[in-house]
């Protein structure tokens, strides 16, 4: 697997959090840096409210395979279930299964290799 030296993380796509960048200036960013030869992306479950997951998805589009997209799947996303986050099997599962649909990518057994799970420490 290849990735550019530089990783554009996503964490301020979008305007959820108080702060931000909107759907247009992330697209920008996100413009910019593939036109430089970026090809590896971070996110996370939870980063303003599965919005940046959701305008990475759509911004990689079609191109899918010519990226690396890692994702931080740990965070809480139900304070009421004690399995809505940390480390284990079932909450990557769940997690990767939310991050794939937000992608709008296929099914996770059929997605390539260069789909990646990260842990993020809380």
């Amino acid at each position: 697997m290849r990735v550019s030296e530089l990783c554009l993380g996503t964490m301020t796509f979008g305007e959820e959090w108080g702060w931000g960048s909107p759907k247009e200036e992330s697209r920008k960013v996100f413009n910019a840096y593939v036109e430089k030869g970026g090809n590896f992306l971070d996110t996370a479950n939870m980063y303003t409210n599965g919005t940046s997951e959701t305008y990475v998805g759509e911004f990689v589009g079609k191109d899918r395979q010519k990226f690396v997209i890692g994702t931080k799947y740990s965070l809480n996303t139900d304070p009421k279930d004690p399995n809505a986050c940390g480390n284990h099997r079932k909450n990557m599962v769940q997690a990767l299964d939310a991050s794939f649909e937000a992608f709008e990518n296929r099914l996770r057994r059929s997605l390539p290799p260069s789909c990646l799970g990260q842990h993020h420490p809380n």
